[in-house]
């Protein structure tokens, strides 16, 4: 069985083979280890039942993600299981390969990917122009992260070992306050 989590939005989320959760959170870092375990139980599902850990790794919540990454490494080396990272493009474009994926990052630009365009911040301007390149856009609804199951066995049969880091697009707050400052 894989276990996929997503902790890079509001809330946490939660995949299990074909079983999906979204629990409400505002204190993420305290009700992951507990909402894990209750959504585990309530598959009826074991810790040893699982094969692999699934992370989305952004883009995202700059503290979610490392929060997800870091919970899902620890699980995995205790368990004794790979842990797989995903990412919000590889989820829009498993449903839909031939879109250009805009998110709005919520700080007045995009996150934006697709196939045959690396993973990069744009302008709203940049992605008008941008996104006629392809047949359709999507990223204004939330992606399917049952997906994500499909995604993580395809990396396993492959045997990718990518590294499990957070996919940051641009710097955070603190790192552009630092910048700044120089």
């Amino acid at each position: 069985m894989i276990l996929v989590i997503n902790t890079s939005g509001a809330g946490l989320e939660f995949v299990l083979d074909d079983k999906y959760k979204h629990i409400d959170t505002e204190k993420q870092s305290v009700a992951l280890p507990v909402e894990t375990e209750k959504f585990l139980d309530e598959c009826g599902a074991k810790w040893s039942d699982l094969g692999a850990i699934g992370i989305v790794v952004g883009p995202g919540s700059f503290t979610g993600i490392r929060l997800g990454i870091a919970y899902a490494k620890g699980l995995a080396l205790g368990l004794n299981i790979p842990v797989v990272p995903i990412n919000a493009f590889e989820l829009y474009l498993h449903d839909t390969p031939d879109a250009f994926v805009a998110i709005d990052s919520g700080r007045g630009d995009f996150f934006v990917a697709a196939n045959g365009l690396e993973p990069c911040t744009m302008t709203i301007d940049e992605v008008e122009v941008k996104q006629m390149n392809w047949a359709r856009t999507v990223g204004h609804k939330p992606f399917n992260l049952k997906n994500a199951v499909s995604i993580v066995n395809q990396k396993l049969a492959r045997g990718e070992n990518e590294p499990v880091v957070p996919m940051y697009l641009r710097p955070s707050y603190a790192e552009q306050k630092n910048q700044n400052v120089k």
